[in-house]
């Protein structure tokens, strides 16, 4: 199976531009996760890869093949959506079965489905792959019900099956498990995992959900106004953000963020405090919550509240010198000596950097206040 190819992709809604040019490369087999907030064009960009958007310029290639001005029933795309699209007044059998049965027949011999037009081999062929589809997703005692007496997971599930079965060149998910509740989500996040890897073909999951996309993806693409702005891997895209709006997107609780400068040696100060790291140009200095931790000689702050997680606790605060909020993910056994209202030091482990306009200022460390 191939990869997908996006190059310069423009999309405008009068005066919105939903897509300013964007390139984008997905391997064969690969798990990208689309994510940025709502409104930034992930879902116009997916819809323009299934053949549901027209591109106002760009192209679209799957493998060396360009599928731009194709017609999206022409793509051999899968889609799985937010609001499962199955059909109501079929079963779960014959919603699987969609696919396939629009592959075989042409347009005035579509209904009714598996009727007869279609020949033995062709429905039994049919109902082996439903059969092996449904199996696979744990819903094959499940054939002869309507969408309507399953339950929310259940009915994905069959989305997931319809999609699968045709055995597509190119895997689409929008917002997915948006509707399932807390705990199925996690559940369904590595059964679809596991789905990827069976399946093997390009896969872009359309999110705003920045767990999922932590969790389930081989690379994420962080989407904003109509552009990407950083491509890598989830570990790099936490550690080594492009700049300020992907550092301040990706991470939960938020990057704690203070304003800063740089002294005429380069030092980088927060109010009277110094980083240890040297970077001219500096207007922001951004910590991680759990690279933040009490400490002598830390950023002076005074706690607000805590919150007890179980196997952790977010400890609240605000600094000083500043008023910025601050927050630090602390072990569970720490709350026995916090109080409301205490004054309190958090010394950063390490922090980013990053200039006036956002961008990442490359940062040395002269001593040794951050380790």
């Amino acid at each position: 199976m191939g990869g997908i190819v996006i190059e310069g992709a423009k999309r405008s809604y009068g005066a919105v531009e939903a897509l300013k040019g964007v390139s984008l490369t997905i391997a064969p087999g690969e798990f990208l996760a689309l994510v940025g907030p709502s409104g930034c064009g992930k879902t116009t960009l997916m819809r323009a890869v299934a053949g549901l958007e027209p591109l106002d310029a760009g192209r679209v290639l799957f493998g060396a093949e360009e599928v731009t001005r194709r017609r999206a029933a022409d793509r051999d795309v899968a889609m799985v959506f937010q609001n499962y699209a199955l059909y109501p007044h079929l079963t779960v059998f014959q919603n699987i079965a969609v696919p396939l049965v629009m592959r075989r027949l042409n347009a005035w011999q579509r209904l009714p489905l598996l009727g007869p037009m279609l020949s033995r081999a062709a429905r039994e062929g049919i109902a082996a792959d439903v059969r092996a589809a449904a199996e696979s997703l744990a819903v094959g005692h499940l054939l002869a019900r309507k969408p309507g007496q399953l339950s929310g997971g259940q009915r994905q599930r069959v989305a997931l099956g319809r999609a699968i079965v045709r055995r597509p060149r190119v895997f689409l998910m929008d917002e997915p498990l948006s509707n399932l509740d807390a705990a199925l989500r996690t559940e369904t996040r590595r059964e679809l995992v596991e789905l990827h890897r069976r399946v093997g073909a390009a896969t872009i999951y359309v999110t705003h959900d920045q767990s999922e996309a932590m969790t389930m993806a081989d690379r994420v693409a962080v989407m904003m106004a109509g552009e990407i702005l950083q491509v890598a891997t989830p570990e790099a895209i936490y550690a080594d953000p492009a700049d300020l709006r992907v550092a301040s997107f990706i991470g939960s609780p938020r990057i704690n963020l203070l304003p800063a400068e740089s002294g005429p040696d380069g030092l980088v100060r927060v109010g009277g405090w110094s980083t240890g790291l040297v970077a001219p140009g500096a207007a922001t200095f951004a910590v991680r919550p759990e690279a933040l931790v009490p400490g002598p000689e830390g950023l002076p702050a005074v706690l607000e509240h805590v919150e007890f997680l179980g196997d952790s606790l977010l400890l609240h605060a605000r600094h000083e010198a500043s008023g910025a909020p601050l927050v630090a993910r602390l072990e569970p056994q720490a709350r026995k000596s916090l109080e409301r209202g205490q004054a309190l030091h958090l010394r950063p482990l390490h922090g980013l950097v990053f200039s006036a306009d956002g961008r990442r200022c490359p940062a040395l460390a002269r001593t040794s206040a951050l380790v």
